[in-house]
């Protein structure tokens, strides 16, 4: 299973411009979803909440870490969850497929449901939120919402600016003719918007499909393309120091500094796609990717930690006691 695995297939749907949802109040997930081999299951990340780590996972799985020992909590949905984003210890959000995102006010005990349709068909990818209120959550074919009000409602944005020319142009020509054909070809035009970080300077990077990479310094109202020169899919992106790193479909990894404007590439002595990175109190970069690869990278150079045959790694996060954890296809996992 590669990570594009992770994104559904998708039908061209026309999402709405704003949505929001209740729970089902027949809907028990005590009774289906509470498994004993949750942790073993397949889990896509993991997020540190105050003194204690938050996993999300398929069938709507959220997992604890607390005093060492993982305990899965009930959600109100049962479809997969991609990304877990803690704001502070106490409010976080889960997004994932059917443009699933799901809160909590207490640290991951408890979760709400916010939204979640599925006739826009498409998931969800990353959630992240840089105020208690404001936030955006992106996904697959340029799916892209905001809320100004912690998630009570999300608003539908289009972001053409991140088309090819010739898209824009066709488009276009489209709206002008057929408004229910544009509105439908526009909704498969964009790339997957795989990751969504905030710098240190409060800019949004923005890194997806065909070797997007994208900035933004009003909080992604309007993003512009950085220059570069790769066409495959870009899964991550994390900051160190002066540097940025991006990375992505088998195994490049590139680095800049702060301008984005000139990339090298790190080398690495595996092809492998890369998922996911960390980046310690002491600087140190790590990277997990599929064939359960796990990388240390000093400046543009990367050494071999482990390798675990037969699974993919997908996210890594530090616990309160300074242990790595890893998540994938195979559940949670500790390095031996």
């Amino acid at each position: 299973m590669t990570f594009s695995m992770l994104r559904s297939a998708v039908a061209i749907g026309i999402s709405a411009c704003l949505y929001t949802a209740s729970v089902d109040a027949q809907f028990d997930p005590l009774t289906v979803q509470i498994q004993p081999l949750a942790q073993s299951s397949l889990l896509l990340d993991i997020a540190n909440a105050g003194d204690h780590l938050v996993a999300v996972g398929q069938r709507g799985n959220v997992l604890l870490l607390k005093n060492g020992q993982w305990q899965q909590v009930a959600t109100p949905v049962l479809t997969q969850l991609t990304k877990v984003f803690f704001f502070d210890d106490k409010q976080g959000w889960a997004v994932g497929h059917d443009a699933t995102i799901i809160h909590t006010n207490d640290g991951g005990e408890t979760w709400t449901l916010q939204m979640q349709s599925t006739e826009i068909e498409k998931p969800f990818l990353d959630v992240r939120f840089y105020t208690a209120n404001e936030g955006i959550a992106v996904g697959a074919y340029g799916l892209f919402y905001r809320t100004t009000d912690g998630g009570k409602t999300w608003q539908d944005e289009f972001h053409q600016e991140l088309l090819f020319e010739e898209d824009i142009a066709y488009l276009n020509e489209l709206k002008a003719e057929d408004e229910a054909l544009y509105l439908s070809e526009r909704s498969a035009l964009l790339p997957h918007f795989n990751r969504l970080i905030r710098l240190a300077d409060t800019r949004l990077l923005l890194v997806g499909e065909l070797g997007m990479v994208a900035v933004s310094d009003d909080n992604g109202h309007t993003f512009t393309k950085v220059d570069f020169d790769y066409d495959g899919s870009m899964f991550n992106a994390i900051q160190v120091n002066d540097s940025i790193y991006v990375m992505g479909l088998r195994g490049h990894v590139f680095k800049s500094d702060l301008t984005l404007s000139q990339w090298q590439q790190v080398e690495l002595p595996v092809e492998s796609s890369i998922n996911g990175a960390l980046v310690t109190a002491k600087d140190e970069l790590y990277l997990v990717g599929n064939a359960g690869i796990v990388l240390s990278v000093d400046d543009t150079q990367a050494e071999i930690v482990t390798r675990r045959q037969g699974e993919n790694i997908v996210a890594i996060a530090k616990d309160s006691e300074g242990q790595l954890w890893f998540a994938g296809s195979k559940g949670l996992f500790q390095l031996k």
